[in-house]
Protein backbone atom coordinates (compact mmCIF):
# COMPACT_ATOMS: atom_id res chain seq x y z
CA UNK A 1 0.00 0.00 0.00
CA UNK A 2 1.24 3.48 -0.79
CA UNK A 3 0.23 6.81 0.74
CA UNK A 4 -2.42 7.48 -1.91
CA UNK A 5 -4.07 4.09 -1.37
CA UNK A 6 -3.95 4.60 2.40
CA UNK A 7 -5.54 8.04 2.08
CA UNK A 8 -8.20 6.83 -0.35
CA UNK A 9 -9.13 3.92 1.90
CA UNK A 10 -9.38 6.09 5.02
CA UNK A 11 -11.50 8.65 3.16
CA UNK A 12 -13.78 5.88 1.86
CA UNK A 13 -15.02 5.32 5.43
CA UNK A 14 -18.21 7.34 6.06
CA UNK A 15 -17.84 10.90 7.31
CA UNK A 16 -14.07 10.74 7.65
CA UNK A 17 -12.24 14.05 7.95
CA UNK A 18 -8.63 14.58 6.86
CA UNK A 19 -6.46 17.08 8.76
CA UNK A 20 -2.87 18.04 9.59
CA UNK A 21 -3.21 19.28 13.20
CA UNK A 22 0.35 18.31 14.17
CA UNK A 23 2.04 20.12 11.29
CA UNK A 24 2.26 19.70 7.53
CA UNK A 25 4.04 16.33 7.66
CA UNK A 26 1.51 14.38 9.76
CA UNK A 27 -1.67 13.31 8.01
CA UNK A 28 -4.52 12.56 10.43
CA UNK A 29 -7.90 10.93 9.79
CA UNK A 30 -10.79 11.57 12.17
CA UNK A 31 -14.38 10.57 12.69
CA UNK A 32 -16.53 12.72 14.93
CA UNK A 33 -13.49 14.84 15.78
CA UNK A 34 -11.53 11.84 17.12
CA UNK A 35 -8.40 10.40 15.51
CA UNK A 36 -8.49 6.85 14.14
CA UNK A 37 -5.39 6.87 11.87
CA UNK A 38 -2.28 8.93 11.29
CA UNK A 39 0.93 8.74 9.30
CA UNK A 40 3.89 10.79 8.15
CA UNK A 41 3.25 12.26 4.71
CA UNK A 42 6.92 12.45 3.75
CA UNK A 43 8.04 8.92 4.60
CA UNK A 44 4.86 6.80 4.89
CA UNK A 45 6.97 4.22 6.70
CA UNK A 46 4.33 3.49 9.34
CA UNK A 47 0.75 4.19 10.38
CA UNK A 48 -0.72 4.54 13.86
CA UNK A 49 -4.10 2.90 14.43
CA UNK A 50 -6.36 2.64 17.46
CA UNK A 51 -6.80 -0.93 18.65
CA UNK A 52 -8.64 -2.87 21.34
CA UNK A 53 -6.04 -3.38 24.11
CA UNK A 54 -6.30 -7.19 24.11
CA UNK A 55 -6.09 -7.37 20.33
CA UNK A 56 -3.22 -4.84 20.30
CA UNK A 57 -1.08 -7.09 22.49
CA UNK A 58 -1.97 -10.17 20.43
CA UNK A 59 -1.07 -8.47 17.14
CA UNK A 60 2.28 -7.33 18.55
CA UNK A 61 3.09 -10.89 19.58
CA UNK A 62 2.07 -12.36 16.22
CA UNK A 63 3.57 -9.84 13.81
CA UNK A 64 7.01 -8.23 13.90
CA UNK A 65 5.67 -5.26 11.94
CA UNK A 66 3.15 -4.34 14.65
CA UNK A 67 4.65 -2.26 17.46
CA UNK A 68 3.29 -0.28 20.41
CA UNK A 69 1.93 3.06 19.19
CA UNK A 70 4.74 5.54 18.62
CA UNK A 71 4.01 8.79 20.49
CA UNK A 72 0.60 7.37 21.44
CA UNK A 73 -0.95 5.51 24.36
CA UNK A 74 0.80 2.13 24.06
CA UNK A 75 -2.20 0.28 25.47
CA UNK A 76 -4.66 1.54 22.86
CA UNK A 77 -2.56 2.26 19.76
CA UNK A 78 -0.37 0.20 17.44
CA UNK A 79 2.21 1.38 14.94
CA UNK A 80 2.19 -0.71 11.76
CA UNK A 81 5.44 -0.69 9.78
CA UNK A 82 4.78 -0.34 6.06
CA UNK A 83 6.76 -2.43 3.57
CA UNK A 84 7.78 -5.06 6.12
CA UNK A 85 5.24 -7.78 5.42
CA UNK A 86 1.89 -6.25 6.30
CA UNK A 87 -0.66 -7.00 3.60
CA UNK A 88 -3.19 -4.57 2.16
CA UNK A 89 -5.97 -6.80 3.48
CA UNK A 90 -4.55 -6.60 7.01
CA UNK A 91 -4.19 -2.82 6.81
CA UNK A 92 -7.73 -2.43 5.47
CA UNK A 93 -9.07 -4.54 8.33
CA UNK A 94 -7.05 -2.76 11.01
CA UNK A 95 -7.98 0.69 9.67
CA UNK A 96 -11.65 -0.34 9.66
CA UNK A 97 -11.33 -1.74 13.20
CA UNK A 98 -9.75 1.52 14.38
CA UNK A 99 -12.52 3.56 12.75
CA UNK A 100 -15.23 1.38 14.32
CA UNK A 101 -13.65 1.63 17.79
CA UNK A 102 -13.81 5.42 17.57
CA UNK A 103 -17.38 5.42 16.27
CA UNK A 104 -18.47 3.10 19.09
CA UNK A 105 -16.92 5.45 21.68
CA UNK A 106 -18.64 8.58 20.35
CA UNK A 107 -21.60 9.99 22.27
CA UNK A 108 -24.90 8.46 21.24
CA UNK A 109 -26.09 11.72 19.67
CA UNK A 110 -22.94 11.92 17.50
CA UNK A 111 -23.35 8.31 16.36
CA UNK A 112 -26.97 9.01 15.41
CA UNK A 113 -25.93 12.02 13.33
CA UNK A 114 -23.24 9.96 11.58
CA UNK A 115 -25.72 7.20 10.78
CA UNK A 116 -28.20 9.75 9.42
CA UNK A 117 -25.52 11.49 7.31
CA UNK A 118 -24.37 8.14 5.93
CA UNK A 119 -27.95 7.16 5.03
CA UNK A 120 -28.42 10.43 3.13
CA UNK A 121 -25.41 9.76 0.89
Amino acid sequence: MNIEEFRDFCLSLPNTAEETPFGPDTLVFKIGGKIFALTNLQTFSSVNLKCDPDQAADLRERYGYVLPGWHMNKKHWNTILIGTGVTNAQLHQWITDSYQLIVAALPKSSRAMLIQATAER
